[in-house]
């Protein structure tokens, strides 16, 4: 009986195992390893998305329905409410916790991240600025506004840092201005 011949080509051949020593072998290796960094940085700019999404609906949500803009120090107001916003959960964690007969305290991991939390934007405030929509600007708070809250349009939202040294920066400068004026209307008189 003659002997059928084998198909040549990728039919029903077994596949070779690669040599871990090989040229293949850290190609593939050095694929993989390309694919696990692109979703670890997909997954983190999706992560920071999320939290500046989450902050800037809370921004929305707060926002005076009536006011076509704000001033530097209403937006500062603002962002002082922003800052305390977890005082409500924090009270009823200490409130379970006060609970006699406790032998642990509950909820103390998600108390320690809000305290974290707290006091790292109350530095940023405090210090270099804190980073909001921009209110001040009556274009930009209007398109703030209309957004559905799409991260995708994410990045067309302007932002704009405000530290409370910036309130106390305007107040000086609106006491020198003011004072400036005195002068100038007491040098008329004379």
């Amino acid at each position: 009986m003659p002997k059928t011949a084998k198909p040549k080509g990728g039919g029903e051949q077994e596949k070779k195992a690669i040599h871990p020593y090989s040229r293949k072998a850290a190609q593939l290796t050095k694929e993989a390893h390309k694919q696990v960094k692109k979703e670890k940085l997909k997954n983190e700019k999706a992560f920071r998305l999320s939290i500046a999404g989450e902050k800037l609906l809370w921004f929305q949500c707060h926002l005076d329905p009536d006011k076509t803009e704000y001033t530097k120090k209403e937006a500062s107001e603002l962002v002082e409410n922003y800052l305390q916003r977890f005082r409500d959960e924090l009270e009823q964690i200490e409130l379970h916790n006060s609970i006699k007969g406790r032998q642990s305290r509950q909820h103390s991991s998600r108390e320690t991240v809000i305290k974290q939390t707290m006091e790292r934007e109350r530095q940023q405030y405090e210090g270099y600025g804190i980073e909001i929509p921009d209110i001040v600007n009556c274009k930009h708070l209007r398109y703030f506004r209309d957004w559905d809250g799409d991260l995708k349009k994410l990045p067309n939202i302007k932002m704009r840092k405000l530290s409370s040294k910036d309130l106390c920066s305007g107040r000086m400068e609106k006491a020198n201005i003011e004072a400036g004026n005195e002068l100038l209307a007491a040098q008329d008189v004379d």
